[in-house]
């Protein structure tokens, strides 16, 4: 099951390249996606019942924590192959797209989805690095694929940005190989997460918290950390939709993913809580960045941008505080954000299509003219905001209640930049799918399919978190909390 979880995207990939016809194209995307899901559900299954397994002699490495994630990608990733159907086919219509390019888009996606898998898999620090490159690179493509002047500027900065960060990661990489050398020699073992983990005590902790100083900035620009966010909402703004919905749901997920490895094995070779400070820090700068930058924006998928600033701040704040409530919160907020946040996506695309604009001072009363569509919009943004009985709700409630035990001051901030976002989304969504219908709204073809489902999750996840998930939350927390002093 593990190498079917791998094989498959990059089999679909690598068919979807030579695929001209766009209706077999749309097929086979939704196949490989559906395959990979399956592989992966089976995959998680197998690792819950038997534990941690080293696959492939050694070069891989499963865990409850890494499984999680795993699943996670492939279902939004399944989700977002259905949802582009009905969306690319009406972007061809309009001429924004053709058949050369839907070949590279479909290639594309799947090559992305390739390069996450492969990232939270590895067992290798540096094969993780070299993943998440694949992902940005497969990413950049597929925000330039509408070729306007626009996207092409967007794709560049998205590029050399990420591309700095990248180059900052590889060089606390670089630091982690140095000291690693001197205890495990400069073999793979040197870079092994499982190796380095078993010996982190005797790392020296001054090169490693260097090492992390580097990795804090450049994998935290792959996050969308503040200040190294400039890049999230152009890329976001300019692209595909779906390409949007992968990004924040998949994409800044992989980064963090790291970072938390990362930062396990700093806290056993330095034995303090140093590295949680610092994505403490950063992860409270980015709320309320994001938080007060809501309240600028003009274009819808721009403010949606920035509300994924505003969660990964949370998430890396929560996983800072490092006891096991707190990443408990941390990864069901990844959860229901991933979910949330691409449905969230899947309305606006059609949203925009719909009004033949992404400005929202032209989207006025989708709810008379579109109601799926407003609906959606309107539920998927009180979702996201936190308003209860949604599952947003309940990780930060979790959140509050791991600050409150921790550092109590930080809840003050944090409370004002969530009710900050909350007035943000609101003050432009209201009258989006509230105000006097727009003369110029069109006709479209939706699939709200995967938007109902996603917020039907979130929605569950609020009321009930199932107990085979709540153990499974609960398996991961600890393996993140106590292995980053004891080891495996």
């Amino acid at each position: 099951m593990f190498l079917g979880t791998l094989v498959a995207p990059l089999f679909g990939g690598l068919m979807l390249a030579l695929v001209a016809n766009t209706r077999l194209a749309f097929g086979i995307n939704v196949a490989t996606g559906v395959a990979t899901f399956g592989f992966s559900l089976a995959l998680a299954l197998g690792i819950l019942e038997k534990g941690a397994l080293n696959p492939v002699g050694g070069w891989f490495f499963l865990d409850a924590y890494n499984v999680f994630l795993i699943v996670l990608t492939t279902f939004v990733g399944m989700t977002t192959a259905i949802f582009s159907g009905p969306y690319m086919r009406h972007e061809i219509e309009r001429g924004r797209m053709d058949a050369q390019r839907m070949r590279l888009y479909h290639s594309m996606f799947q090559l992305f989805l390739f390069g996450m898998l492969l990232g939270f898999t590895t067992d290798n620090i540096g094969v993780l690095w070299v993943s998440l490159e694949l992902a940005t690179l497969a990413t950049v493509l597929l925000v330039s694929l509408y070729r306007t002047p626009a996207s092409i500027a967007a794709a560049w900065k998205y590029f050399i940005l990420c591309g700095m960060g990248i180059a900052l990661a590889l060089f606390g990489t670089v630091m982690v190989f140095f000291t690693a050398s001197n205890v495990l020699g400069h073999g793979n073992e040197a870079l092994s997460w499982t190796r380095l983990l078993q010996h982190a005590s005797e790392l020296d902790p001054a090169v490693m918290m260097i090492a992390f100083c580097f990795l804090m900035v450049g994998y935290g620009t792959k996050v969308g950390l503040a200040p190294m966010h400039a890049w999230l909402p152009d890329a976001h703004g300019e692209g595909p939709t779906p390409v949007s919905a992968v990004l924040s749901g998949l994409l800044l997920n992989l980064a963090l993913y790291a970072l938390v490895r990362l930062k396990m094995l700093v806290d056993g070779a330095t034995a303090s809580e140093t590295a949680g400070h610092i994505m403490m820090a950063f992860g409270l700068l980015s709320l309320i960045v994001a938080a007060f930058s809501l309240h600028k924006q003009r274009d819808i998928k721009r403010m949606f941008s920035f509300s994924s600033i505003e969660h990964m701040g949370l998430m890396t704040f929560a996983f800072g505080i490092g006891t096991q409530l707190a990443s408990f919160a941390a990864l069901l907020h990844m959860t229901v954000h991933s979910l949330v946040k691409s449905g969230i996506f899947f309305t606006v695309g059609h949203a925009a299509q719909a009004m033949g604009t992404q400005k929202m001072a032209e989207i006025r009363g989708l709810i008379r003219h579109h109601p799926g569509i407003g609906w959606g919009l309107l539920i998927g943004t009180a979702a996201i905001a936190g308003f209860p009985p949604f599952g947003v709700f309940t990780s930060e409630f979790l959140l509050f209640t791991a600050t409150i035990d921790a550092h109590a001051w930080t809840c003050v901030p944090l409370l004002l930049g969530l009710l900050i976002a909350m007035a943000g989304l609101f003050r432009f969504v209201q009258p989006m799918v509230y105000g006097e219908t727009a003369a110029q709204a069109v006709p479209v073809r939706v699939n709200m399919l995967p938007v109902y489902v996603h917020l039907a999750l979130a929605l569950v996840l609020g009321l009930s978190i199932p107990s085979f998930l709540s153990g499974w939350y609960e398996q991961a927390a600890a393996l993140i909390v106590t292995t980053s002093v004891e080891g495996l």
